[in-house]
């Protein structure tokens, strides 16, 4: 994929800009991070040339200067909930993020635990932190938030959640997932601090949407897309608009709860003189880092068109609506995209039809589309895997890496020991009998060692994945759709 982003740029000047609002408030910024800092797979899609764990580097600059709070909602921890992408508890992820955070030299001074109401999960959570030497602090649901401006900013309200001892001057405040209170985990400070005497203040940082480009933008639609299912939606900022007369791109959320923040800013301050629009509040720099903008914009259709893919092949497992859906549609039709426009959905599609049966195609680096159908002992995925290593090794197509004799104990196996109805390969049992074909088999060999080169490479398939396709493509870091067939 051709580089749209200057990644060393965006770590330089974000990192200098964050600096420059610290100091705007004199003791202490609260930067409210949304979004993921290790694996920020989305904005390295629809950036190429974005790396995953930038922002992350970008915070290592000023790692001297940093300290972070994970906040997680006590509601979460009661009910179990699951961080989609790893599959974890979000309790579990808050030790995951310490232990990154920690191991990358970053300082981790506490979690706080809001919504806290006395649940028992929550509360056990608190005991086993407190055991290994980390504080933890607790804030309450508050009455009326975020209406009842009065009472929030009051002993009762914010005065009610304990006070976050923090060391450094810039607080980062992060969380595993959405809906946690990082916003009134921040607000909630501010009040304490200044009751304190210690001039605070707030920043949000949230990659997108973007504010410094078009509201329609193809970056800034994959963002909506990616948050379909949320029912987010980019708007023009209507108080940055009348305040300077400039047009910025904001999200709804934040248009709609600037005039409390801005009246809590009040509440605590006595007035607001730092802020007057959702988008002064942000301190994100990447539209400034954009070196090629088609490269970014093409990046962006084929993100929209997956995340199409997702929610249709959800909605077959009845784990999306229909109006997500419609919205990803609309969102096509904004970005005046089909999803004709991804190369390997056509191959993939084409070959299925001519043939009748499980069909799969990838888009290689080089460009080269490669097909595979499902035969007697693998499957299309497993297929699609050895046709596009043979070629990346410069194998003949009609070579075979791994003999008949090899694969008919494994068919065996599955069949007449484990009880499945399906011989046929999948993607990690292929890749175990190819391992082992590699050691006395240079072709084999040689196709293995092919394998890195298929990140980031592009794949569809005719019929919907299986649990265990859809981890191999993801460990291998390849972009993956199907069509909600079952197969």
């Amino acid at each position: 994929m051709k580089k749209g982003f200057d990644n060393e740029k965006y770590i330089r000047i974000q990192s200098e800009h964050i600096r420059e609002r610290i100091g705007q408030f004199g003791d202490k910024l609260y930067l409210e991070f949304g979004g993921k800092l290790f694996d920020d797979y989305h904005a390295s899609r629809v950036l190429p040339g974005f790396a995953p764990d930038s922002k992350l580097q970008m915070l290592m600059q000023l790692s001297e200067m940093v300290e972070i709070v994970i906040v997680i909602n006590a509601a979460d921890i009661e009910k179990r909930k699951i961080r989609g992408d790893l599959g974890i508890p979000y309790d579990k992820d808050v030790l995951r993020l310490m232990e990154e955070f920690t191991g990358r030299g970053l300082f981790v001074g506490s979690v706080v635990i809001t919504h806290y109401a006395g649940q028992s999960s929550a509360s056990r959570f608190k005991a086993m932190l407190e055991k290994r030497g980390i504080k933890v602090y607790l804030h309450y649901t508050i009455e009326g938030y975020p209406a009842n401006i009065p009472h929030i900013v009051s002993p009762e309200g914010f005065g009610r959640n304990d006070y976050i001892e923090t060391k450094r001057p810039l607080v980062v405040v992060t969380a595993p997932g959405p809906g946690s209170g990082k916003m009134a985990t921040c607000l909630s400070q501010l009040y304490h601090e200044n009751l304190r005497g210690i001039k605070a203040g707030y920043a949000k940082f949230e990659t997108f949407p973007i504010w410094n480009i078009p509201l329609k933008h193809p970056v800034n639609l994959a963002y909506e897309a990616a948050t379909a299912d949320l029912n987010d939606v980019n708007m023009i900022d209507p108080f940055h608009l009348e305040a300077y007369g400039v047009t910025t791109v904001n999200y709804n959320r934040d248009i709609e709860i600037f005039p409390v923040l801005n009246a809590i800013f009040e509440g605590i301050y006595g007035e607001n003189t730092y802020y007057r629009s959702p988008t002064d509040m942000g301190v994100n720099m990447a539209g400034n880092c954009i070196i090629d903008d088609e490269a970014c914009c093409e990046a962006s259709r084929m993100e929209i068109i997956r995340r199409y893919y997702t929610a249709v092949n959800d909605a077959a497992r009845e784990k999306a609506s229909d109006n997500e859906i419609y919205k990803l549609e609309l969102l096509m039709k904004q970005a005046r995209i089909t999803t004709d426009d991804r190369r390997v959905t056509v191959a993939a599609k084409e070959r299925a039809g001519r043939l009748g049966v499980p069909a799969a195609a990838i888009e290689l680096e080089d460009g080269t589309v490669i097909t595979s159908k499902t035969s007697d002992f693998l499957g299309a995925s497993a297929a699609l895997l050895f046709n596009a290593l043979k070629y990346l090794a410069g194998i003949d197509h009609d070579a075979k890496l791994i003999p008949k004799r090899a694969i008919e104990p494994i068919q065996d196996l599955k069949v007449r020991f484990l009880g499945g109805k399906n011989p046929r390969l999948h993607t990690d049992e292929a890749l175990i009998a190819l391992s082992l074909a590699a050691v006395q088999d240079g072709h084999a060999k040689a196709a293995l060692e092919q394998l890195p080169r298929l990140k980031g490479c592009q794949v569809h398939t005719s019929v919907m994945l299986s649990e265990v396709d859809a981890k191999i493509f993801k460990r291998l870091g390849i972009d993956v759709t199907s069509e909600p067939v079952r197969g």
